[in-house]
């Protein structure tokens, strides 16, 4: 199998391109391979799981920034706090987000593996101690910044507060108090870049494996996830 059979049967484009402009459409297997294969721009190094366009509309930085999300069933507005961290430190960081959380707290895994279904399945579960979650994703922490299928979520919803490591690998913060999370970017020094754009503004692409589907499933399994959450 070429090259760019295998990029379009393990690799799928995301962001909001119109059809025939994406960057990668008339690209050599060379080009390509060579697009895929650099994960450092600068002092800011990717996961597996994602790389930017081929003509970089955005290029990938660290920094957190302000955002808001709108529930226009509930009509209310949620402050939320994004940040995108090198490799190198990103599930550190993720892990110390969660600290502000407390000691228990319910957990969603967000997978889109199942490349016939269209969206994601999020598979719920509640009330579980923060070290023993803590243990459990130490463990996974390579298919958890790799996989460009899975994302997670960590939630107190008596607080009410969320942290997520999401598809993209971007660090996200749902919540009214944001001081703690703060302070964990600032301690772990990723700066406040308020300009900041991040890799889901543009055309990009995730990747993730047979290997990492079958992880997922023991990841799943290890956290007690039988069931689809509606």
């Amino acid at each position: 199998m070429g090259f760019l059979k295998r990029f379009f049967r393990n690799v799928f484009r995301d962001g909001s391109m119109p059809v025939g402009t994406s960057s990668f459409e008339h690209l050599t297997e060379e080009d390509l391979e060579a697009h895929l294969g650099v994960c450092r721009y600068g002092d800011f190094t990717l996961t597996d799981a994602i790389r930017p366009s081929y003509d970089l509309q955005v290029v990938p930085c660290q920094g957190f920034r302000h955002d808001a999300y709108r529930d226009d069933e509930t009509q209310s507005t949620v402050p939320v706090l994004m940040g995108a961290v090198t490799r190198e430190r990103l599930f550190d960081v993720f892990m110390e987000l969660l600290d502000p959380l407390g000691s228990v707290a319910d957990v969603v895994l967000e997978t889109s593996h199942s490349r016939d279904q269209a969206g994601h399945t999020d598979l719920y579960r509640e009330h579980i101690d923060m070290p023993v979650l803590k243990s459990i994703l130490w463990e996974y922490e390579d298919l958890l910044i790799n996989d460009g299928c899975l994302g997670i979520a960590v939630l107190n919803p008596g607080i009410p507060q969320e942290v997520q490591l999401d598809e993209h690998k971007l660090l996200i913060v749902y919540g009214e108090n944001q001081e703690p999370f703060e302070e964990v970017f600032q301690q772990r020094e990723v700066r406040q870049e308020e300009q900041i754009k991040f890799i889901t503004e543009a055309e990009h692409v995730h990747s993730s494996s047979d290997q990492y589907a079958e992880m997922f499933d023991e990841l799943k399994t290890r956290l007690g996830m039988d069931c689809e959450y509606m």
